[in-house]
């Protein structure tokens, strides 16, 4: 990268290492809360259209869940190894070594993305089978996934690419590509699944060609702006020695990584068969409290995105100083900004159960879960920010055992024992404690980081 190249692209994304903390981070934030509006809303439509066609249709898309699901926190999770890495190259200057890892992330995405796929495509029967679907939804279930399998390599554009523009500072770029992506999948959703003109219904398998579609553009969007326009990546085959290293440091911190994700729907599994012991009523209020948790934790989940490069590269710069505030910063706001998010579920709860509701006593504890659980969304997106900033840290582990202490050793524990005691009241009231404790736990082990640990050290002796 020429040094006009380098001072070209810094004019256009904000300054990690200098520009005011607070106001960075801002910046940063509110263009991948709008990315993740549109595409959470694109997501829904997509489920709507697919509804239309039958349970049947609807059925086998759920089937599909918890595998797309693995190939999904797997990618999520390099993306985090990816931009934790090539941030801290950044802030130490060194536009080389973040230009190989990004290319090697794409490189090790694609390889790990195209073996699962081939070895679903192969196995899709005996997969499909074992997580419980019927016979009579397999060919379903092949119309989907064989055109999802084939896609797949796709997906290292919105997940590695975003990532690789993240961590430069860009957060503008990911924001327009989400969004994009989504709209294209919306458009084309009800074209393909009903049929337009000389262009026949595909049912099911349309759902999955728009998707493969949308994810090709997104592609072929981030991969001209990594090349062309920021040169973050190369367009040449990197030395075998430089990719096998490169993959090595991504990898130490993105499979941790992704195995912490995937501790979230484990539990959520855990969760819900809690749950299920009070009835039908009891699972559909709580899918639908779910639902309302993912939309109300929203800034949680794009902070989590901006807040891991600021950290990594000021960690590589060494300005401790500008981390400790970023992530208290963070901290504080979430706190704040979820309490405000509790009151307005709070107003809109006899809305919310209204609109999900038929029957009363589903409407009854959907009301119950947002007067109590909502509570704690501050604290759960403090723990969240913790996780996101031991892994900008380079440390992946600490994240990972901070998710299974809360997971398993807070979360599901006081919620099954406050069920044991006070029924589906306790069982609320048990995950909110679960959630203010975990908290405390994060907030207090970070923090001795800077106080007694090794990052206050490190930046007097430099």
């Amino acid at each position: 990268m020429t040094s006009n190249n380098i001072t070209e692209n810094n004019k256009q994304r904000v300054d990690l290492l200098k520009d005011p903390v607070a106001s960075t981070l801002k910046n940063m934030t509110i263009p991948m809360i709008y990315g993740m509006v549109l595409l959470m809303t694109f997501n829904l439509i997509d489920t709507f259209f697919v509804s239309l066609l039958g349970t049947q249709p609807l059925a086998a898309i759920s089937f599909t869940f918890p595998v797309t699901f693995t190939v999904i926190s797997l990618m999520i999770g390099l993306g985090i190894g990816t931009s934790a890495v090539i941030a801290k190259f950044l802030g130490h200057k060194d536009h080389d070594s973040a230009k190989n890892s990004a290319t090697a992330a794409l490189y090790l995405a694609a390889m790990i993305v195209i073996s699962l796929s081939f070895i679903g495509y192969l196995f899709t029967d005996q997969l499909f089978t074992l997580l419980g679907a019927q016979a009579s939804l397999l060919p379903l279930i092949h119309q989907y996934m064989d055109i999802w399998y084939l896609g797949s390599v796709c997906l290292i554009g919105p997940m590695i690419g975003n990532a690789v523009l993240r961590a430069s500072g860009d957060t503008k770029t990911p924001s327009m590509i989400m969004g994009s992506a989504g709209l294209i999948n919306a458009i084309l959703d009800p074209i393909f699944i009903f049929g337009l003109g000389p262009l026949p219904a595909m049912g099911i398998k349309g759902a999955a060609i728009a998707t493969f579609i949308s994810w090709l553009v997104g592609f072929g969007f981030v991969f001209t702006i990594l090349t062309k326009k920021k040169h973050l990546i190369h367009t040449h085959l990197l030395p075998i020695k430089q990719l096998i290293t490169s993959c090595r440091s991504i990898l130490i911190i993105g499979l941790p990584a992704a195995g912490a994700n995937m501790l979230t729907p484990i539990a959520a599994a855990v969760m819900t068969a809690i749950v299920s012991r009070y009835g039908e009523s009891a699972v559909a209020a709580f899918g639908v409290g779910s639902r309302v948790e993912s939309i109300a934790c929203l800034v949680v989940l794009a902070m989590s995105m901006t807040l891991p490069p600021f950290i990594s590269q000021n960690f590589g710069a060494g300005h401790m100083h500008r981390v400790e505030q970023a992530y208290k910063t963070s901290a504080k706001f979430v706190l704040c900004w979820q309490m405000l998010i509790y009151v307005l579920l709070i107003i809109a709860a006899p809305i919310i159960a209204l609109a999900f509701a038929k029957e009363q006593a589903v409407a009854d504890i959907i009301t119950l879960f947002i007067w109590i659980l909502p509570l704690g969304y501050g604290f759960q997106g403090v723990v969240i920010l913790t996780n996101s900033s031991f892994n900008a840290l380079h440390k992946p582990i600490v994240a990972l055992m901070l998710s299974i202490i809360r997971l398993f050793v807070c979360y599901v524990p006081l919620a099954l024992l406050g069920s044991y005691f006070y029924d589906l009241k306790g069982f609320f009231l048990g995950a909110l404690i679960g959630n203010v404790m975990m908290a405390v736990i994060s907030y207090r082990f970070f923090s001795k980081q800077f106080i007694h640990g090794e990052y206050r050290v490190k930046e007097s002796v430099s």
